[in-house]
């Protein structure tokens, strides 16, 4: 099985560090994830997003069934539990920038999909404009499964992986895709900073974490981002010279830890 950058203390948090996850059916659902947070407010509890979805049908599925499946996957991918820190941070900064939401999105589906965390690395690896396959990303997740899943689940896993990451704009085309820039915001660094501190990073070490790679930007832009992103009150980014400190006391103030 995959080695983690996930330590298993931040489990409770909100990370999930075993089994397949989500991406073995459906892909980070960023439309679907769109439609239900814009109709809850923030402070929904997890029976609050169970009605929303299958009462209210806020996510426009025809069936029953299909509503039911959608809740399961979105929690999968997601928490919808405001006990769970990562989904309680990627609620309060959720609203304020629209444009950050796909990167949002892929950060805490990428901590709670072990499934898709396998294939970050060779997204990551690639330059830009080269080729992507789903059969690339199978392959990176059957490293990383060995004899683990059947050649289905992996082919399935690459192909909703592919979509996954076109949705967050690291990929793009339909038929035949490539690696692009993704776009990075103050809220998007705010998270990934945030996972990264959870994950036992600090300092200038938090921009060279997985999650900070993720953003998909060079690190002098991820701390000019930092930097807007404490001028809104999401964080704290202190740097003199060699020295970098940032703290979290806007996503930890409901918590005992940081």
């Amino acid at each position: 099985m995959m080695n983690s950058p996930i330590p298993t203390r931040v489990v409770p948090y909100g990370f999930t560090v075993e089994g397949l996850g989500a991406h073995s059916s459906r892909t980070i659902m960023l439309k679907e994830l769109k439609l239900l947070l814009a109709a809850c407010p923030p402070d929904t509890d997890t029976e609050g997003y169970h009605i929303a979805i299958l009462e209210d049908n806020v996510l426009l599925k025809r069936t029953e069934s299909t509503r039911r499946k959608s809740f399961r996957h979105l929690r999968e991918l997601y928490g919808l539990n405001r006990s769970l820190l990562i989904f309680r941070a990627l609620r309060s900064v959720w609203d304020h920038d629209a444009a950050a939401q796909p990167a949002l999105a892929l950060l805490c589906a990428i901590a709670r999909d072990p499934s898709l965390r396998s294939t970050a690395e060779l997204i990551l690896s690639l330059p830009r404009d080269a080729p992507v396959t789903s059969g690339m990303l199978a392959q990176a997740a059957e490293s990383h499964f060995p004899g683990l899943s059947r050649a289905t689940t992996l082919a399935t896993i690459g192909r909703n992986a592919a979509s996954s990451w076109t949705q967050s704009g690291h990929l793009v085309g339909r038929r035949s895709k490539v690696r692009a820039q993704a776009p990075s915001h103050p809220t998007s660094v705010a998270y990934a900073l945030l996972l990264g501190h959870l994950c036992g990073a600090q300092g200038e070490a938090l921009f060279r974490t997985l999650w900070a790679r993720i953003l998909d930007n060079p690190v002098h832009t991820l701390r000019e981002q930092a930097m807007v992103a404490s001028q809104q009150g999401w964080l704290e980014y202190r740097r003199a010279g060699d020295v970098t400190d940032i703290t979290f006391h806007h996503f930890l103030r409901e918590a005992s830890y940081e």
